[in-house]
């Protein structure tokens, strides 16, 4: 039997319920991404149907290996340039932000005791930029397809709330149009949160925040390397064993640099991001088929409460640093 022939029918069924939610998520509500719709269509189907065993190895490989390289399309619309973009002061709240927030998810993910690597991905995400974050990070720490199902879960609910929530905070304070930008664009989980909330404050508003939001996307290679450091550093004996990242890592770093200094043209950036769209999609369908409703529910309390611990901090973090620096 060969690989493609033991393989195929797990392949096919992710494909078709990655393709799924890619398309549907065309008519549902922003907040319902193609990513997050993909990985309920997969629980879903993995729970309320019986998944004969034959397809495990292919939902697997489509959840694993298709992950990795999924990860270097969306290298493609990373861009430093976005980073010199800001002034110092707008940098130094996000570069600030950045890096407590890792530490901090880091050390209270430990000390809460959250399931899995669930509060290492859903900081991450929380820090960086939401599903595109976690899903950087987690073929490298995730124990389990419930890790990454949580996190997901998380991220989405708190960043589509923020989305809601936050511009009637702001619209009452007495903020400047980068202040709010700042706000919004240091907060928010997505880009999409980010665009939502900040244009329907106003157009300069929605600018200023993607603006923030990109910068902190920018960071996302950084952290990753700096986070692996943080997870591995206690199994490693010596400092060179730093620099062995996973091979799609290095392959997502190269891209990112490349990208900031060569001018790729529109239409290939354009397509890399629509190809890494829906093999993510594909992804979180093959995810989500291994993720039982049981499991989700024993251990996503944890994953809810450690997000909206992280997320709460994050947004007082930025309120300061504001008040301090701009």
């Amino acid at each position: 039997m060969t690989f493609i022939e033991k393989e195929i029918k797990g392949i096919l069924l992710s494909v078709f319920l990655g393709l799924a939610g890619f398309f549907l998520a065309n008519y549902t509500p922003s907040w319902l991404n193609s990513i997050l719709l993909s990985l309920l269509l997969g629980m879903l189907a993995g729970n309320l149907l019986k998944i004969p065993t034959s397809f495990q190895t292919g939902i697997s490989f489509i959840g694993s290996k298709l992950l990795e390289i999924s990860i270097l399309f969306l290298a493609f619309s990373i861009n430093y340039a976005n980073i010199a973009a800001l002034g110092i002061g707008s940098f130094s709240i996000i570069g600030i932000m950045v890096l407590m927030l890792l530490l901090v998810s880091f050390y209270l993910a430990t000390k809460i005791n959250c399931p899995g690597a669930t509060g290492w991905l859903v900081g991450f995400g929380t820090t960086i930029c939401g599903s595109a974050a976690i899903a950087a990070l987690a073929p490298s720490i995730k124990k389990n397809e419930d890790d990454v199902a949580i996190s997901m879960a998380v991220v989405n609910l708190f960043g589509s709330l923020g989305m809601i929530v936050l511009p009637f905070v702001l619209l009452r304070l007495n903020l400047s149009t980068q202040q709010m930008g700042i706000m919004l664009g240091g907060t928010l989980h997505s880009v999409g949160n980010v665009a939502g909330a900040g244009y329907s404050m106003s157009k300069d508003v929605g600018e200023a925040a993607i603006t923030i939001k990109l910068a902190r996307v920018a960071l996302l290679s950084p952290a990753l390397i700096f986070f692996n450091y943080l997870v591995n550093k206690d199994q490693v004996k010596h400092w060179k064993e730093h620099f062995k990242l996973p091979w799609y890592l290095w392959g997502f770093i190269v891209i990112t640099l490349l990208s900031s200094v060569v001018n790729f043209p529109k239409e290939l950036v354009q397509t890399m991001e629509l190809g890494g769209k829906i093999l993510l999609s594909m992804v979180m369908a093959a995810i989500g088929l291994k993720v039982s409703f049981q499991k989700l529910l024993q251990s996503g309390k944890k994953g809810l409460g450690f997000g909206l611990i992280i997320f709460i901090f994050q947004i007082i973090l930025v309120a300061v640093l504001i008040w301090v620096i701009n």
